[in-house]
């Protein structure tokens, strides 16, 4: 385990073996993209092949041919075979054809592929590294501003495009990069966003809101900075020093040890920088950590912005913020400084190579070895080769950093879910439920029931009661499998549900929590949020049901009002009130709602019970409750404390008992209440 920093929750360091588990679960992704990877790669291919194979000889043609005036030898002398065709039609030219001749190629290339300088595309070290190392085509790219942390690079990332090419070329290749970035990003994004709405409560529990939402729109990115470095920077790599050594070998094969320099900057910049790769790959881990905890800072802010205030809590959580944002930049700082040094490191090695190769190239010219044009000749392959090995010494280092992003959110996707659509779909219910001796621990250890014996059938209204913390919820939580029994046996109709698929066994059941969750839409979708086929008259119905309809008509737009807009301005009891017709609405068999009357005046609250009743003929309804009003109707009351189901039966029974503590309980209420 990496040791925590300051604040930080500590997570697994991440291994050589576990790097490439990593990436070798990457690649599966990258094979739903084979098509748009193959049109990349051939894109790159016809590029690099023309640019090394052909745009340096043009320079030596007007240096050896035009400038200084040499006759062109018919047979392609000085020149590559491949050249030979070209060469022999210039052979009976003048210098002013020559050039001539060689501003149309200009002129086409530049329509086609481009021909303005490049330096490299600056996108990351992988890309720009063989990028610059030809230097002599017009690129196609497209970037927003950005910062220097992870988080404000990531919309550049997610979006990331760019070819080598300009010109017509150029734009095809930019928009097939393009598609292919967006599209996997997007996968990978929707992909774990969907796992984690299929996490089990008591995972969710278990994780912080703002470190998930940094591993979905920040770490997710991580894909796209592999994929751009195995294909602008690997393959092309490859294929460059595949192509330069060609050229050179063939056509500059008297001048073996420049070849040979450029080769050594390869040993050079790895024996340079490989030391920092571990230091690097677990200096973004911590910078990632560290950015997801002010995030998670932020959105607990916010949540809680009335507490706050309320508690007087603003400077405690204004330095609270302070900290965990210090402690991000200070985290990227350290990976900042990382990156120099290894940079710093590898450039010393390309500064070598390039002094011993001007050592020898400056002696080839000089006893007439080499020509004036092939000293430019030479020199620009010279520089292909010594790049792409200074890129190669960094490329496994600055894929350490997208390592650690993708650790993170394999992480996340590694997590169980809910089993979902496996097991048996479950038919309609049409008996009730049934717990067995049910016992639940939840994973910290904490027990919440024990010996739970319960039997609820479809057409009664069952009441859960007992003093907070009693076990009520989690009781509750078992019907849609929202948590899973840990002793015992839960089941519907008969139907164990640890053998019914998950989706199946809540299309059955609507929950309505306690804690009142609208979505930013109209009043009327939220209502038939889970019957989206519902009518405007079937959301009315219910919405009179619950006591929302009135409220309801006098919004700003009635039903069409957006709930964005407005929420803040609805009370607890408004809100209440939609979250129950919402409940109502759902074709579903069981109803379930956790203290549906707690913000309710007692004239809505007798409405709405006696609208519960009227539900209940073909629905099983059971409430959570510590209002006698809301229970005193109900088919069964189970008395819930400390986990145990103390008594059952209706009101009137359980009054009965004289040391009951169901009527303890409402004795102690009503002197509250006096």
């Amino acid at each position: 385990m990496t040791a925590p920093a300051s604040g930080l929750p500590s997570e697994p360091s991440i291994s050589a073996r576990a790097t490439i588990r990593i990436f070798a679960r990457l690649i599966r992704y990258f094979s739903y993209f084979k098509a748009r990877i193959a049109a990349k790669l051939s894109f790159i291919t016809f590029e690099l092949t023309f640019r090394l194979l052909f745009i340096p000889w043009p320079l030596k043609i007007i240096v050896d041919h035009v400038i200084l005036g040499k006759p062109v030898i018919e047979d392609g002398t000085g020149f590559p075979a491949y050249m030979a065709p070209i060469m022999q039609f210039l052979h009976p030219k003048s210098s002013e054809e020559i050039m001539f001749w060689m501003l149309m190629v200009g002129v086409v290339m530049v329509i086609l592929i481009g021909m303005t300088p490049n330096r490299g595309t600056g996108r990351n070290a992988s890309g720009s590294y063989t990028g610059a190392a030809a230097g002599s085509l017009g690129n196609a790219q497209a970037s927003l501003a950005q910062g220097h942390d992870t988080a404000t690079q990531t919309e550049n990332a997610s979006n990331s495009a760019g070819s080598e090419m300009g010109g017509i070329l150029g734009i095809l290749d930019f928009n097939v990069h393009l598609r292919l970035t967006q599209s996997l990003n997007h996968l990978l994004r929707t992909e774990l966003a969907d796992h984690i709405k299929s996490l089990p409560v008591t995972t969710l529990d278990e994780q912080r809101i703002g470190d998930n939402v940094y591993r979905v729109i920040y770490d997710s990115t991580s894909a796209t900075g592999i994929y751009e470095a195995l294909t602008m920077g690997l393959y092309s790599g490859i294929l460059m020093v595949t192509l330069t050594l060609y050229v050179m070998f063939t056509s500059f094969g008297s001048a073996p040890e420049v070849i040979w320099v450029g080769i050594l900057v390869g040993p050079l910049t790895f024996l340079f920088v490989i030391p920092f790769a571990r230091l690097a790959r677990n200096r973004s881990q911590a910078s990632r950590i560290a950015g997801a905890q002010t995030t998670s800072n932020i959105e607990e802010g916010m949540s809680n912005v009335l507490a706050i205030q309320s508690l007087g809590g603003n400077q405690r959580e204004s330095q609270r913020f302070a900290d965990a944002s210090n402690e991000s930049f200070k985290r990227f700082r350290a990976e900042t400084i990382v990156k120099l040094v290894y940079q710093y490191a590898g450039a010393l090695a390309f500064m070598i190579g390039q002094i011993i190769f001007f050592v020898y190239i400056a002696g080839y010219v000089i006893e007439g070895t080499l020509t004036a044009g092939d000293y430019f000749v030479v020199f620009y392959y010279f520089f292909v080769l010594s790049a792409v090995f200074y890129s190669f010494g960094f490329l496994y280092t600055e894929l350490q950093g997208f390592i650690a992003g993708l650790a993170r959110v394999f992480h996340l996707l590694d997590l169980p879910s809910e089993k979902d659509e496996q097991g048996t779909q479950l038919p309609a219910v049409r008996q009730g439920i049934k717990m067995e001796e049910v016992g639940v621990t939840y994973p910290d250890g904490r027990v919440a029931l024990r010996n739970i014996n319960l039997e609820a059938q479809i057409g009664e209204v069952i009441a859960l009661v007992g003093p907070t913390g009693a076990g009520k919820t989690s009781l509750a939580y078992l019907v849609p499998a929202f948590v899973q029994a840990t002793h015992g046996k839960v089941s519907i109709d008969g139907w164990d549900v640890t053998n019914v698929s998950v989706s199946s066994l809540r299309e059955q059941v609507s929950y309505v929590f306690q804690e009142t969750q609208l979505f930013s839409d109209s009043v009327l979708d939220n209502i038939r949020y889970a019957k989206p086929s519902a009518t405007r008259g079937d959301v009315e119905r219910v919405a009179k049901l619950a006591g929302a309809h009135d409220f309801i008509t006098e919004l700003p737009d009635s039903y069409e009002t957006n709930l964005g807009t407005v929420t803040s301005k609805l009370s607890v009891g408004q809100k209440q009130r939609i979250s129950i017709a919402r409940g109502l609405l759902k074709d579903s068999r069981i109803l379930i709602l956790d203290e549906p009357t707690s913000a309710l005046d007692p004239e809505t609250e007798a409405y709405l019970v006696d609208a519960l009743r009227e539900a209940a003929k073909d629905k099983l309804v059971i409430i959570i409750a510590h209002r006698l009003s809301t229970i005193t109707h109900a088919d069964r009351i189970y008395f819930i404390e400390a986990g145990e189901i103390l008594e059952s039966g209706s009101h009137a029974e359980l009054m009965g008992r004289v040391d009951g503590r169901y009527r303890q309980y409402i004795e102690l209420q009503a002197v509250a209440a006096a």
